[in-house]
């Protein structure tokens, strides 16, 4: 996780390197993905931007690994807040999210998703990509699957996505996920492909 959150921040600073007091929205889930953006919350804190971290679904549910990096960044008192995608105008608080900001990171689900998508997760990321701001996805953008390369009810439109250790064969095998993924980088995360 701490690999795979470094290599992300790295790519996330490379992007923003030309502005002056940039500011990013880290969406996170609730298992590892989420896991890996607080991971990259702390890293961009660190080389000095401004990151607000915004949980999407039940904080109680954080566990592992996932909850203590979520533990680090709650002792760094970085910006958390949690959003109830299942209450009403989730496209209103994106917006609000994305007042003066430079670049969103979609950690919000990853490689295990499984089935559509349910609850207010396709309104969220509905207006995650209405919103216009440039979106790097965390291993895989959030509702596409992984083997097909195919939304599931919806998908991250990222500009780019930062997998790990391999591409996923989705990315390989479906032409049009590079409608979702946007540029592709594999990080190694110390694991042999």
């Amino acid at each position: 996780m701490e690999n795979a959150g470094r290599s992300c921040a790295e790519l996330v600073i490379g992007r923003l390197n030309a502005i002056n007091n940039a500011k990013v929205c880290v969406f996170c889930g609730t298992g590892n993905n989420g896991g890996d953006g607080f991971v990259i919350a702390r890293h961009l804190v660190n080389m000095g931007l401004e990151a607000n971290i915004v949980i999407c679904g039940d904080r109680g549910k954080i566990s592992g690994d996932a909850r203590v990096n979520l533990d680090i960044i709650e002792k760094m008192k970085l910006s958390i807040t949690e959003m109830d995608i299942s209450g009403g105008d989730v496209s209103g608080r994106v917006k609000n999210f994305a007042n003066g900001c430079d670049i969103f990171v979609d950690a919000l689900l990853g490689t295990g998703l499984s089935g559509q998508l349910r609850g207010g997760f396709i309104e969220l990321i509905e207006s995650i990509n209405a919103s216009g701001i440039e979106t790097i996805a965390v291993d895989i953008p959030s509702g596409l699957d992984c083997d097909s390369g195919i939304p599931l009810g919806a998908a991250i439109k990222a500009s780019a996505t930062v997998t790990f250790v391999a591409v996923k064969t989705g990315f390989a095998e479906n032409a049009d996920s590079i409608k979702y993924t946007g540029d592709i980088y594999v990080a190694s995360i110390g694991v042999e492909p």
